[in-house]
Order: structure tokens, then sequence, then C-alpha cells
């Protein structure tokens, strides 16, 4: 069978210089493989994600020259399948609902912060610092029953004595230089939110379900991502799911050395193509051959 690489954006503004990058790769390498190459829309955050950014995402892969095969996976019209495995999560007793609002998590970790730093996860969030986990049933039965807001948090302690000791493969490079066997270390983002009230999925279980459903062989993208790949291992390995390859590559940064942002016009593609630039000047400033 032929390897399948994916670009997976998110329509929640226009593609830079980063995208550009990893499109690019992914169509590279999945050429040199005589493999498949899959366009999936990661819009299930309905407030943010808009028709004309998605649009505009067609518009700038197809001027690059990136074929992707047809039909595109968009994540907002298969929130069943997200369900389905929140609820065989759920009935192995590794998902609980928490209830604080954002400003009540805030109060708590002033509080907790007052002698000691509180740890963070890799992205610098602060983790989750509530008592949700042991809410009495009637308490937590209420509080469901009242249509309060909440989110759906995995016990990741229980999640890892489940799982037992996990790590990939990695072929490229991790943000200080790993790379070969990695250990998977998804305690360090403690309880992760894998759904809400309002979006039945998260980007951690929606990842992993879409890999496994579309065939995903080999997933290539941004170093940032190197340590959310933990997470992504637990998941597989609780939901019974295929591991695949993975491929972390060097980031675009921006002048002060940050990651690049979606609303940065300079290294927008809509504004660097309107400019005069080609996509043969695209992949020069991405550093592809």
């Amino acid at each position: 069978m032929p390897p399948v690489f994916r670009f997976a954006p998110s329509p929640n503004g226009y593609l830079h210089l980063g995208h550009a990058l990893s499109a690019l790769l992914n169509d590279d390498l999945a050429r040199k493989a005589s493999g498949r190459l899959l366009l999936r829309i990661e819009d299930i955050d309905t407030a943010r994600c808009r028709p004309e950014f998605e649009a505009a995402i067609y518009q700038d892969l197809g001027w690059l020259g990136i074929a992707w095969e047809q039909p595109v996976r968009r994540q907002s019209e298969h929130l069943a399948r997200y369900r389905q495995a929140i609820e065989k999560l759920s009935a192995e007793g590794l998902v609980y609902p928490s209830f604080e609002s954002r400003a009540e998590i805030a109060r708590l970790l002033a509080q907790q912060d007052a002698n000691s730093r509180w740890p963070c996860d890799p992205d610098g969030v602060p983790l989750y610092p509530g008592a949700a986990k042991s809410l009495p049933s009637g308490e937590r039965t209420r509080l469901l029953e009242s249509g309060a807001p909440y989110a759906l948090r995995l016990d990741m302690a229980a999640a890892c004595a489940r799982a037992g000791d996990l790590g990939w493969i990695e072929d490229g490079e991790g943000p200080d230089g790993e790379t070969g066997a990695v250990t998977a270390r998804p305690q360090a983002w403690g309880d992760v939110i894998l759904a809400r009230k309002e979006t039945p999925t998260s980007y951690h279980l929606a990842v992993v379900v879409d890999d496994a459903l579309q065939g995903v062989t080999d997933v290539v993208r941004g170093r940032d991502l190197f340590w959310s790949t933990s997470v992504h291992r637990l998941l597989q390995r609780l939901l019974d799911l295929p591991q695949p390859a993975y491929r972390h590559h060097r980031l675009i940064l921006d002048g002060a050395g940050g990651k690049l942002s979606k609303s940065t016009a300079a290294t927008g593609l809509r504004e660097l193509r309107a400019a005069g630039a080609t996509p043969t000047g695209i992949r020069r400033l991405v550093g592809l051959a």
C-alpha cells in the first residue's frame, strides 16, 4: 500500500510561509514515495473558522502547485465519530467533567502559585488546578443536569496506568534535537481537555481519530507539535488506533524569533503573491530546493 500523507490547516486565518513549508514538504515526500496526499480542514472552532479562509486555503495550495485527493475531509462534518471516541473512553472511566470557568481557573492558579510556581505543560500553559475529578457523583450529575458549561478531561494518571510505556520513532527532529526513539511523556500535559459542552472534540482527540479513519501513515508537521505527539500516542493506545510514522520539521520564524502568526501579513501567501512572488520563489523562501 502506498504511504498516505496529509496537510491539515485550520480555516481561522490566511496561510503564511510556515504553512507553505509544511504543505510543500508533505507534497514533496508523497511524490517521492509515490504516495497519496490528503487535505483535511480542521474547522471545529466554529467561533474563529470562516468560509473565506477555507476558500483561500484551496486557492493558495493550488497556486503553489499542490494537488490533493478528493474529497476534502472537514472535521465539522464528522462530529459523531469524535463522540464515539469520547464514549469509549468514558465507558472505561478515563474521562470526567470539570465545571470551572476560565476566570475561576485563573483564581485557583493564583492561589496555588502563591508559594511555588505551578507546573505548566510543554506549551507553557498551567496544568489544570481544580478538583473536579473528586466531585461526588451526585454533585456531578446535578451540575450536568443543570445545563452548566463543562469541559471533558482525560484522567491522565488513570490513562497512563492503563496504557503503559509509550514512545515513537522520530524521523525529523524535536525542539531540543530529539530524534530516533523518543519516550512519550503525556503526563506532562496534565488532564487535557478532550471536548467541551459546546464542542464535541478537541484538537488532540480529533487528530488521532481522523488520522486513523483516513489511513494516514506519515504525519509530517511543525516542531511546535512535537510534544503533542505524547498525548496522541496515548490516545492511539487507549482507542486501539494505528500508530503513524512521525516527522517534525523546523519552523519558519519571524524577525523576533517567534512562531509565525496568521495575522502577520508580511509572511502571508496572499500578500506575497500580490507583491509578485512566484511558487518557485516561495520554495526558496522556506528553504526547499
